[in-house]
This record gives structure tokens, C-alpha cells and sequence, in this order.
């Protein structure tokens, strides 16, 4: 079957439009969907234990009855078919996403995605779980939750990747979390693949304290050993220590500064009411063809 050719161009022009809009490489087109149902789904099924449990050690009969589906949407992933179980006498009411419920909120993505990341230990996703529960959950219910959560994170973490993806993007995003007691920011960077058929993926999500040539080294072996044994072009924001490391693990790709990033930092320098005009100018510079196309733009020639 012959393969629609990418417009590789149209594309990073369409990403470069949406990161200058304020828009997460994540966006509403799906590349966190299939994580966030990859958790709550496990998490619904651990979830369907608990009641199961207490009617069996009540006498009472019960079982499980197959799945029911509906569809669900997040501000940050989009819309995407959720699936939970189901109980033989109807009497089981979910409580991470309640029956009728059709928003996922951005407080719960948020703690999904950061449970995700390299990093988070199973001692901290035991804490982030209790916390979207609250107070409604025994410690046993919450055993019987991460007994199927973690194995699943696990699985997603070590997944097989493709063996090559034209360009890559790293992507940070700043969580609040608990740390002994008190609450801290921490980033997390989401590494998002272009695979050879136009696709964005989520390759994987890692938790950082201190970026540096050590951990984008643990980041990039990370993927070789899932599977990844070329890039062609990764596009990065500054990262300290990152051009050390790609070069030590992929010495053949290409690093290339994210322009709309260096756009925005230009933009700090310059008042309000002249910033849609300096956009405008700024156009022609960064989409030139050639680079002596793009110093005649530059300079006035």
C-alpha cells in the first residue's frame, strides 16, 4: 500500500503557529490521549475490585459484567473513548471518573502525566493516587488500585519504539508536587516523535530535578534501548547539556534551536503596541529558504 507523502514543511510550520498561539506540542490532536486512557482505564479496573471484594466477603453475589464505553474529553488531550467495567448487579460507581462524567480536569491529567515520568517512584504514584481520591479510599482499595496501575506504567514506560523518527520536540511543563511535606515545581519534559507517517508520539515522559549533559544522556539511552536507533532532527529550547548528549548518543542528528521560543525571548524587549508589527517582520526572517534570502530580510537589503 503506497503511503500519502508528509509535508514535513507545512508541518513544522503549522507547530511553529501553534507554539507562538501559546499552544502545548501536546495540544487537543491526541498525543497525551493515549496515555491518560492507558492510567484511568487500569485505574478503573483496580477501582472495580474493591466493591467485588467486600461483596464476596459480605456473601453477597456479584461479578464482572463486561465493559461500557463513552467518550470523554480533556483540555489538554482531546477527546478520546474511555472503557471501565462493570458489575454483575449494576451496584459499582466509579469514583476517579464518576459515571456521568464527560470532563477529565486539568488537575487530574496533570497528575497522570507526572505519575508517567521516569523518576516518580511507586512510592509517589501511592501518594498521587490517594490525593485524586482524597479521603474516599482505604489503604487496602488503594493497594488493590496501584496492584494494577503500576504494572501498567511500567508496561507504557518500557514500551518498543520505531526505529527511526525524522524529528523530535522536547516539551517542558512545570507541575506542582508534593516532596517530604511541602509542595514543589518540578519539570517534566515530554519527548514527542514525528514518525515516518506524519504521526506525533509520546515517546516518553521524564521527571527532572537539574538538567544537565548526565540526565539528557539517561533520556536519549533511554529510547536508543527501546528501539530508537536514529534521529534526524531534534528540536530543542536551549537545554543545558543537551548538544553533549545527543552527540554522544545519536552523533549524526541535528539539533535545531526551536525558532518560536527565540521569537517569544525577542518579544520580552519589545513594548505591546509594537509586537504584532515586530511578529510581522520578523516573518519573512525565519521562514526564508536560504540563508542569504534570510539576512536580506534581516538587515533591510
Amino acid at each position: 500500500m503506497n503511503k500519502e507523502k508528509f509535508d514535513f514543511d507545512r508541518f513544522k510550520e503549522e507547530a511553529m503557529k501553534g507554539l507562538y498561539e501559546g499552544k502545548k506540542m501536546g495540544g487537543t490532536d491526541g498525543v497525551f490521549a493515549p496515555m491518560l486512557k492507558h492510567l484511568l482505564e487500569s485505574m478503573l479496573e483496580g477501582d472495580l475490585e474493591n466493591p467485588l471484594l467486600e461483596n464476596k466477603a459480605s456473601g453477597e453475589s456479584n461479578r464482572k459484567n463486561g465493559k461500557t464505553k463513552k467518550t470523554v474529553r480533556s483540555l489538554q488531550s482531546g477527546s478520546f473513548e474511555l472503557e471501565s467495567g462493570r458489575d454483575r448487579n449494576g451496584t459499582f460507581e466509579p469514583k476517579i471518573v464518576a459515571k456521568r462524567q464527560l470532563i477529565i480536569t486539568e488537575e487530574l491529567e496533570d497528575n497522570v502525566i507526572s505519575m508517567y515520568a521516569r523518576g516518580m517512584s511507586t512510592r509517589d504514584i501511592t501518594t498521587y493516587i490517594r490525593d485524586m481520591y482524597a479521603m474516599e479510599i482505604s489503604a487496602t482499595e488503594i493497594s488493590h488500585i496501584t496492584d494494577k496501575v503500576i504494572p501498567a506504567m511500567i508496561e507504557w514506560r518500557n514500551r518498543p519504539l520505531e526505529p527511526l523518527y525524522p524529528f523530535i520536540f522536547l516539551d517542558c511543563m512545570h507541575f506542582k508536587v508534593k516532596d517530604r511535606g511541602s509542595v514543589q515545581s518540578r519539570a517534566v519534559y515530554n519527548i514527542l516523535g514525528l514518525n515516518q507517517d506524519g504521526k506525533k508520539e509520546l515517546l516518553g515522559v521524564y521527571l527532572s530535578e537539574n538538567e544537565g549533559a548526565k540526565f539528557w544522556v539517561s533520556v536519549l539511552s533511554d529510547l536508543k534501548q527501546r528501539g530508537v536507533e536514529d534521529i534526524l532532527v531534534a528540536c530543542v529550547d536551549g537545554l543545558k547539556g543537551f548538544p553533549e548528549a545527543i552527540e554522544a548518543v545519536y552523533p549524526k542528528t541535528q539539533v535545531q534551536l526551536c525558532i518560536v521560543h527565540q521569537i517569544r525571548s525577542s518579544l520580552k524587549y519589545v513594548p505591546e503596541k509594537d509586537k504584532k508589527a515586530v511578529v510581522a517582520d520578523m516573518q519573512p526572517i525565519y521562514k526564508a529558504n536560504t540563508q542569504e534570502y534570510g539576512y536580506q530580510k534581516l538587515f533591510g537589503v
